[in-house]
């Protein structure tokens, strides 16, 4: 093992603290990690020493605010930053961590270094109540607590999960937590949106085709069961799934085998299943459009995500989190929502749930011409009388302001999606496309 920023003295040292102690380079390699932190996650230093750091702690600072991404960036340090670990059985331990930069003899940045300690008579169920986020998710309110913990319980189990929740909800991440907890976590994670194809192409999308099979079937292809083998597969809008493919999945998981599309060979898979549908599938049942027996396969562990306006004290955590994400992707610094505005945000009823919320940030962010605060007036229409005041940034402005977003940027930033970038700036999609008309793309 290369320990090249440690010396056989300074590994002694760390191995003998009570403190986990792991050191990274930086590319986020794990170069070293103590006995302390191998005794407390249950996790040797062989299975994670020349890995990806994330390998080893699963932390939720991995997806808010990794702390080695942050002293490398500032250069510095960061002292008693709560958060959580997972032990090699998918337990979550709440602890209280350190993270400094590590230099070579010409001060150069060559790494970060994690020292961590079990916060002391503290459950999950504690750390909960005093933290905005787990595993991606943000909020903290009732409701969301019980799925945490509940995610938190399921951990060491591979039983089939069914998400359930109005659109805009958040059900993907919560299947993303679910499997960054369970004990498949480092194997495959594959997503497949059921309505997203047609019946023909979603068969082959999930279980391969042989060449020849149909029209455009120009080689072999392996399916989404046998990418995810060994892992997770997250099957969104299992509502809109036909009943043809409702009995072929249904065989899947009674068996654990398929065959590819044109293939008589019968095939195994070993697959953890998480769906989600916005539906009522009840209801589905009782109009023949989803069978029953695959509900109840699905249905071994339920999980129902509220919408918005059943969990309104975590508008404010989720209006700062986007706040911050559009801070990063527009260069532009707004620290605050004024007291009007996130008033307006939270009485709103947000019938697009998180999704609708999410936007409405990016329109304000976008309008906004103030470094400073996020103003009621730079918020949708649709959640105002059309306010304006000297903190609103009109369409000319922002086309005339070089220094910030241009039409341009705007449209690199989402993929060209005219229809969009309109919405953001208020304005029709044909004024778009005339204002392109006298700008030189590059």
């Amino acid at each position: 093992m290369d320990h090249t920023f440690l010396t056989e003295h300074s590994i002694g040292i760390l191995d003998s603290l009570p403190e986990g102690v792991y050191v990274v380079d930086k590319e986020f390699h794990i170069v070293y990690v103590n006995a302390a932190a191998s005794s407390i996650t249950g996790i040797s230093r062989n299975e994670v020493v020349g890995k990806i750091c994330r390998t080893f702690c699963r932390s939720e600072r991995c997806e808010l605010g990794c702390p080695i991404t942050e002293v490398l960036r500032s250069g510095k340090n960061i002292l008693g930053l709560e958060s959580t670990l997972q032990s090699s059985d998918g337990t979550i331990l709440p602890i209280t961590l350190n993270a400094s930069l590590l230099k070579n003899e010409r001060g150069q940045p060559i790494g970060g270094i994690i020292s961590f300690r079990e916060k002391s008579g503290t459950d999950f169920g504690e750390y909960l109540n005093h933290h905005p986020h787990f595993y991606g998710i943000v909020g903290k309110s009732e409701p969301m607590k019980k799925i945490y913990k509940t995610i938190e319980q399921i951990a060491v189990s591979d039983a089939t999960v069914l998400i359930t929740g109005e659109t805009g909800t958040g059900k993907e991440l919560v299947a993303d937590a679910i499997h960054k907890t369970s004990r498949r976590r480092e194997q495959p994670f594959v997503k497949v949106n059921c309505a997203a194809l047609p019946d023909a192409l979603l068969g082959s999308e999930l279980f391969g085709h042989m060449k020849g099979a149909f029209t455009d079937a120009v080689k072999d292809r392996i399916g989404r069961f046998e990418i995810a083998n060994g892992g997770t597969l997250f099957l969104d809008e299992i509502g809109e799934m036909s009943l043809h493919m409702q009995t072929q999945l249904l065989r899947v998981l009674q068996e654990g085998t398929f065959e590819r599309v044109g293939e008589s060979v019968t095939r195994k898979t070993d697959v953890r299943i998480l769906a989600a549908t916005n539906k009522d599938l009840k209801t589905e049942i009782a109009k023949n459009r989803f069978r029953e027996d695959l509900y109840y396969r699905l249905n071994v562990i339920p999980l129902a995500v509220p919408p918005l306006r059943e969990r309104k004290e975590d508008i404010p955590l989720l209006a700062e989190h986007f706040l911050r994400k559009y801070e990063r992707r527009y260069a532009k610094q707004i620290k605050q929502v004024s007291p009007q505005a996130l008033d307006i945000l939270v009485h709103y009823n947000w019938t697009g749930n998180i999704r609708e919320l999410e936007n409405a940030i990016e329109y304000a962010f976008v309008r906004s011409k103030r470094t400073d605060t996020l103003c009621e007036c730079c918020l949708p229409p649709q959640l105002l009388n059309n306010q304006q005041c000297d903190g609103y940034k009109s369409i000319k402005e922002i086309e005339a302001d070089h220094k910030t977003e241009t039409i341009l940027s705007l449209l690199r930033q989402h993929n060209w999606n005219k229809t969009k970038v309109a919405r953001l700036l208020g304005v029709n999609r044909s004024t778009i496309h005339r204002k392109l008309k006298n700008i030189d793309q590059p």
